[in-house]
């Protein structure tokens, strides 16, 4: 029991009331006042908020002060409030919990605006606090104050401005109840410094969702019977699996589904693990950076059933050319997303596991009655495209390391059950084709939103939600270098994760544009003081700025430097070894490696290419 929660108890050796006299009522002992941040952590702790990633300051102080007490939650300073966004997200993904994140108003409040934007965009459970002016104060432009409930309107599932001490406790329980509910979300709750102040009576609420808030679970009967009908009769079915599937825990669910039809499997990039990518009905994942064999099943599919997918632009290159054949079963949690970028033939609104539970008893009542499909042309077809266009890269100049080969071997050499964070840009694509996902719950990349400077601060929340996992951050020398700072946190909390910086001495994703669409004029791409770098190493002179090895080590963590293919598996295994700090390898690669294959954004699927000007072809429709 906390410090606070044992002060709000009558102590036991109080003196004993005096008997009534007959003309004398006996009234009900007064409850406990409390001011209003000791009513907003306790809330917390009954809610069974464990940690809070955040940062004080002047509106949210009051709130620090009861937290002191807590016993029951752990708070990670961090170093910049964006960082402890990320945090809460990368600990929401790994325990399957709410991520609390913490931050004064103003600047505080605003800083935490890209992690609430990325959370929003890949349907993260994240609550935000953040302290307000006081009430009186609002609307005058005083000192450190935003509208930041109006800021994240748009990005947030639902918030609160609270005025009043009373408040408190429902808004928290109402908040954790709407961010993990349905389609999960971050939630904001913007508390004035007046209402933190003030006294209130805690009351534990008796309810916990709002009014009118009835999220849709189970899906109609007759639209799973109508697509498990569907499914059996296409000759060229595909299951099109997004993260939905990963956040209603459905992995076996879609195993038995797809294994009792045959059916291809691809997996988004939020959906790496759903669905194993070594079994032999999964194609990869879709895209334009997907498999040639993923993104032709697409294409040439007369059927689509989409399992917690939302037929983002990634996805599907230019809308009006995407599977221009195929029939589509849309089932999602969010009715908003069915129907919203692509026309659908059956829709079905539920979360993905009853989805899928009543699917895989509609498609077995169908099979008993003799409805069988037979796929073997289909397979076919597929499997020419996959032993024809497999995942590959050129290997590296004499001397150099690949970017894929590093990537390749830290999934190979990693401990079972590691957790792989990844930034964006190259190396989250490489990492996404180059590690392989068997089990879900072991992959986080910002996808929606594409946050550079998202993977330091997402392994740290996920390291301290799994401390028993290993947690392998794959980043770039430029998402490095955005959030870095976040190493002298885990370092100060033991919080030891390992992170792999492929440095290629740029901005890797817009060199390689820069390269294919603009004629190889490199405009303020190159990190290093020499424009003309071309191999990620230190320009002459030897300078590095920064100096990543050094920078580790200022924070206190373990840096390491590898340059050599000869010496990967050495510095690798020791990087692996080392449970006690946090890790930073430096992997100097060369700075010319390409992601393939690439589907150029705006135009359609069907112009994917394999390889520098190599179209795949994809054939006829299959008769």
């Amino acid at each position: 029991m906390s410090d606070l929660a044992r002060d709000l108890r009558l102590r036991p050796d109080a003196a004993a009331p005096a008997a009534a006299s007959p003309q004398q009522q006996p009234t009900a002992p007064q409850a406990a006042s409390v001011t209003g941040a000791q009513a907003l952590i306790r809330a917390l702790e009954e809610a069974g908020v464990s940690t809070i990633f955040g940062i004080p300051g002047g509106a949210i102080l009051p709130a620090y002060d009861p937290l002191l007490d807590s016993t029951a939650i752990r708070h990670v300073l961090v170093r910049h409030e964006q960082g402890a966004g990320h945090a809460a997200t990368g600990y929401a993904q790994v325990t399957g919990t709410v991520g609390v994140c913490m931050a004064t108003s103003g600047p505080g409040a605003t800083n935490l605006v890209t992690a609430i934007a990325d959370a929003y965009m890949d349907s993260v459970p994240v609550l935000a606090i953040t302290g307000q002016v006081p009430s009186s104060l609002i609307g005058t432009d005083s000192f450190q104050e935003a509208d930041i409930c109006g800021v994240t309107l748009p990005i947030t599932k639902h918030n609160y401005l609270v005025t009043e001490p009373d408040q408190i406790p429902e808004v928290i329980f109402e908040a954790l109840h709407i961010a993990s509910t349905g389609r999960p979300g971050p939630v904001l709750v913007d508390i004035c410094k007046d209402a933190l102040q003030g006294r209130t009576v805690y009351r534990r609420p008796e309810r916990t969702e709002p009014p009118g808030y009835r999220p849709v679970c189970t899906p109609h009967a007759r639209q799973v019977r109508q697509a498990a009908t569907l499914l059996l009769a296409a000759e060229r079915p595909v299951l099109y699996v997004g993260g939905g599937v990963v956040k209603a825990g459905a992995a076996e669910e879609l195993r038995t589904l797809a294994e009792l039809t045959g059916v291809p499997v691809v997996t988004t990039l939020m959906a790496l693990g759903a669905f194993p990518d070594s079994h032999p009905l999964h194609l990869g994942m879709p895209g334009m950076h997907g498999t040639v064999a993923a993104v032709a099943a697409l294409q040439k599919a007369d059927l689509i059933v989409a399992l917690g997918a939302r037929f983002d632009d990634r996805v599907t290159g230019r809308a009006d050319s995407f599977a221009p054949h195929a029939k589509v079963v849309h089932a999602d949690i969010d009715p908003a997303e069915i129907g919203k970028n692509r026309a659908v033939d059956v829709p079905i609104v539920g979360d993905a596991r009853q989805v899928l539970t009543e699917l895989v008893r509609a498609v077995r009542a169908e099979q008993e009655a003799g409805h069988r499909a037979d796929l073997s042309a289909w397979w076919r077809r597929l499997d020419d495209w996959r032993n024809r266009y497999p995942l590959g890269y050129e290997p590296a100049p004499d001397g150099l390391l690949s970017p894929q080969q590093v990537i390749a071997r830290i999934g190979q050499l990693a401990p079972p059950e590691t957790v792989f964070v990844a930034g964006v840009g190259q190396h989250q694509m490489w990492a996404s084709q180059f590690l392989t996902f068997d089990r879900p719950g072991r992959w986080l990349t910002s996808g929606g939103a594409g946050t550079m400077g998202y993977a330091v601060p997402a392994a740290m929340g996920a390291k301290v939600g799994r401390p028993e996992a290993t947690v392998w951050a794959i980043d770039g020398d430029g998402c490095f270098q955005m959030t870095s700072q976040e190493l002298a946190t885990c370092a100060l909390y033991g919080i030891p994760v390992k992170v792999a910086v492929i440095n290629n001495g740029s901005l890797g994703m817009v060199r390689q544009w820069q390269t294919l669409f603009y004629a190889q004029r490199y405009s303020h791409s190159a990190l290093h003081p020499d424009a003309g770098h071309d191999d990620g190493r230190a320009p002459a002179g030897g300078t590095r700025v920064p100096d990543f090895v050094r920078l580790a080590e200022a924070m206190g963590c373990v840096g390491l430097r590898c340059e050599s293919p000869a010496d990967l598996d050495g510095v690798i295994e020791q990087a692996n070894a080392v449970d006690d700090r946090p890790v930073v390898v430096d992997f100097v690669v060369h700075g010319d490696a390409m992601v393939w294959p690439m589907v150029p954004a705006g135009t359609s699927n069907d112009e994917i290419m394999a390889a520098l000007d190599t179209r795949p072809d994809f054939g006829d429709e299959v008769d």
